[in-house]
């Protein structure tokens, strides 16, 4: 069993929303993401349940995915927190530009928010009462952060590092460099002190030098031909999408993948299939993993 300091406590969300880790300090509270949008009304609930007659004072976003930012509009609107984002993604946040935040391209929602300052690497805050270092973490997203307390080997590692593997390369889909600064981003989480990780998805865990060796294999894997990461990004927006809905239409499968521009230009660039033959071996995809059924004439989420 995992024990964290009294002033932590970690909400294990399901894949569609990220974990949320909400620091509570004698004189200020925090929390560090908040989730997906559809799911926020359960994030809030959860907060208020841990914070019975107090506020939530401050609010982290680790990265800007939708996943991982959701919900905070509406921790916004009812507690009035100051909101803090990567100190790259300010501009975009504050002009609300969906296409540079990559929502769009995604196809995925995330409320307007409004900011009230930046965190960067380098930073030390007291979170908790704990101090945390933010370290730079790109490679799964280029402005990506994690936070580390090195006084109780405490990494809160988004989706830098999970215990099997971590999120898709995004950078490399839309022409940028992402598979060194994955590898680089493995090298500073393994130079740290480390005995707990709380990753962006998934249970945490304490076998830290296993799951490096297992991220660095998947990297390996990812980064041998650009299509392996192409086609892991295909599985990974469906089956967002099934989380989303959780069931879907197998005929409407085709014009879902050709809305989400990610998907097009990644096969465009990489798989090169015709629309038909994307959904359909994108289905056959998840299908095959067990990560969806078939019922009927839906694809069903598992």
């Amino acid at each position: 069993m995992i024990t964290l300091p009294d002033s932590i406590r970690v909400f294990e969300r399901g894949w569609l929303s990220a974990n949320n880790v909400l620091l509570v300090g004698r004189h200020d509270t925090a929390l560090i993401d908040s989730g997906y949008v559809t799911h926020a009304p359960q994030t809030l609930e959860l907060v208020r349940h841990e914070l019975p007659g107090r506020r939530l004072d401050r609010l982290y976003t680790t990265h800007l995915h939708s996943d991982h930012c959701g919900g905070n509009a509406l921790l916004e609107a009812h507690f009035g927190c100051d909101t803090f984002v990567p100190a790259p993604e300010e501009e975009k946040v504050r002009h609300w530009d969906e296409d540079a935040l990559g929502f769009r391209a995604l196809g995925q929602q995330c409320p307007r928010f409004l900011i009230d300052g930046v965190v960067r690497p380098g930073d030390v805050l007291t979170l908790g009462d704990l101090e945390w270092q933010v370290l730079g973490a790109p490679g799964h997203q280029a402005h990506s952060l994690i936070w580390y307390c090195a006084a109780h080997k405490l990494l809160v590692s988004a989706d830098a590092l999970w215990q099997n593997g971590f999120g898709v390369i995004f950078p490399e889909l839309e022409g940028d460099e992402g598979f060194e600064e994955a590898a680089a981003t493995l090298d500073v989480i393994a130079a740290l002190d480390v005995e707990v990780v709380v990753p962006g998805h998934g249970a945490m865990f304490t076998d830290v030098d296993a799951a490096l060796t297992r991220a660095r294999r998947r990297l390996d894997f990812l980064s041998s031909k650009p299509a392996n990461n192409a086609e892991y990004a295909v599985k990974v927006l469906l089956k967002f999408l099934l989380l989303e809905r959780q069931r879907i239409p197998v005929a409407d499968v085709q014009a879902l993948l050709a809305s989400i521009p990610v998907v097009v230009a990644t096969n465009l660039r990489h798989l090169h299939k015709s629309e038909a033959d994307l959904a359909a071996w994108a289905i056959k995809q998840l299908v095959r993993g067990l990560a969806a059924k078939i019922d009927g004439d839906d694809l069903v989420n598992v």
